[in-house]
C-alpha cells in the first residue's frame, strides 16, 4: 500500500511551475504540478498515453489547435505524441498520471 495527498506541503515556485513526484506503482507515476497564476507548460507531448486532472484552479489546455478551459474536478486524457500546452488562469494543483515506462525528467525539461 502506498499514499500520497495533493493538498499536503504545497511549494508554489514563483519562477515557474512545480512538479513533484507523489507516487510510483508498477502501472504508473502519479505527479503534482503547481502552478502560480500565469505560469504555463509549453508545447510538447508525451511518448505515452497521460491523464490529467484539475484538482483545484482552472487551466486553458491547448491540444489539436483548440484551447479547453478545464476547471477543478475535470480530467482529460491524451494518446501518446498529442502535442499540447498548459496556462493557469489561476493558482492550481494539476494531477498528472503518467505511464511507468515514462520519465518525470521529461516532464521536468518542459518547465526549464
Amino acid at each position: 500500500m502506498k499514499t500520497a495527498s495533493l493538498r499536503k506541503e504545497l511549494n508554489y515556485k514563483e519562477d515557474k511551475v512545480a512538479i513533484q513526484v507523489l507516487m510510483e506503482t508498477e502501472s504508473s507515476k502519479e505527479i503534482r504540478i503547481l502552478f502560480k497564476k500565469g505560469q504555463i507548460m509549453k508545447e510538447h507531448k508525451a511518448g505515452f498515453p497521460i491523464t490529467v486532472e484539475i484538482h483545484e484552479g482552472n487551466i486553458s489546455f491547448g491540444v489539436n489547435g483548440e484551447t479547453l478551459i478545464l476547471n477543478t474536478g475535470d480530467l482529460i486524457h491524451l494518446d501518446a505524441n498529442v502535442p499540447h500546452d498548459l496556462f493557469a488562469n489561476k493558482d492550481s494543483i494539476v494531477r498528472l498520471t503518467l505511464s511507468k515506462f515514462d520519465k518525470v525528467e521529461r516532464v521536468e525539461k518542459v518547465i526549464n
